[in-house]
């Protein structure tokens, strides 16, 4: 199952200011750990709210209001996300309890959501085992 851990933005995300050393080392390290259980699938990180535009749909076939960032935290702005492959909800969450603090301020927030699967799709790791499943009976039936 593919989890979406979703961080949402501090004040200091959204003020611009990048963690330290000691913030980037402990995340290479859950990167790598991540990457070694073969959990990894995307991580992505997004400028501040500020740069940003809200589209909203207050009105059902109504005019799409826009709103130029930023966006008050009370919003649950996303700073970034990790894509993980787990066996479970409780893996995903403890993925994510292992995910470093980006600073000190007590505001850090990460929201653990399942994706939604659609019936017929499969995940690339799900094809590429099928096509080399396929491979070895192609060779044992050659032998």
């Amino acid at each position: 199952m593919r989890y979406m851990l979703l961080v949402k933005a501090t004040a200091r995300f959204e003020a611009g200011i990048a963690g330290g050393s000691e913030y980037a080392q402990a995340w290479a390290a859950f990167r790598e750990a991540l990457e070694d259980a073969g959990a990894l699938l995307a991580e992505e990180w997004l400028q501040p709210s500020a740069s940003g535009v809200r589209i909203a749909y207050p009105a059902p076939g109504g005019r799409p209001e826009l709103t130029a960032g930023p966006f008050a935290r009370e919003t649950g702005p996303v700073a970034g996300y990790v894509l993980i492959e787990a066996g479970s909800a409780e893996e995903a969450t403890a993925w994510a309890l292992r995910m470093p603090e980006p600073d000190d301020s007590g505001e850090v927030a990460i929201e653990v959501r399942e994706l939604a699967e659609r019936e017929g799709l499969r995940s690339w790791r799900t094809e590429a085992a099928a096509a080399e499943l396929r491979d070895h009976l192609g060779m044992l039936r050659r032998l």
